[in-house]
């Protein structure tokens, strides 16, 4: 999955990887997030969000690599997904994220979305996410 930015790498770094618990509502999905642990290298935080078919849970293990690039693991009971994020310098200022994932059963046995399904839902959330990046920046911007 690619998504572009127009915003400079490393404001899209900072703000990619600032996990808060208002991301669900930036992308227009309903989880809780709690954030466990934050440190210059690492971000620990768990999600809960209630389905149809019960609850969704999964921590997720993020590993920062600046300036450019992170690397998470998640665990939850449905799903488990590794996920490689790389971000480069485009012209005129914007950044591009490129995004690897894989998925595999969580713990308990559930029926995962379609690949196809799960890449378009990805793809959305990113594009959101995309659109609050840039209104950041162009407030930050604003405010310098």
């Amino acid at each position: 999955m690619q998504v572009a930015f127009r915003a400079p790498l490393p404001y899209a770094f900072s703000w990619c990887t600032d996990y808060t618990p208002g991301d669900a509502k930036l992308e227009g999905e309903h989880y809780q997030r709690k954030v466990v642990r934050r440190n210059r290298r690492q971000v620990i935080f768990e999600d809960i969000e209630e389905g149809p078919h019960g609850w969704y849970w999964a921590t997720h293990d993020v590993e920062l690599q600046p300036p450019d690039r992170w690397h998470m693991e998640s665990s939850g009971n449905h799903v488990q997904v590794v996920a490689d994020y790389q971000l480069t310098t485009l012209p005129d200022g914007r950044t591009q994220l490129d995004l690897w994932w894989r998925r595999r059963p969580g713990l308990l046995e559930f029926t995962a979305r379609p690949k196809a399904e799960a890449e378009r839902s990805s793809t959305r959330g990113w594009q959101r996410f995309a659109r609050a990046l840039e209104q950041d920046y162009r407030k930050s911007r604003a405010r310098s």
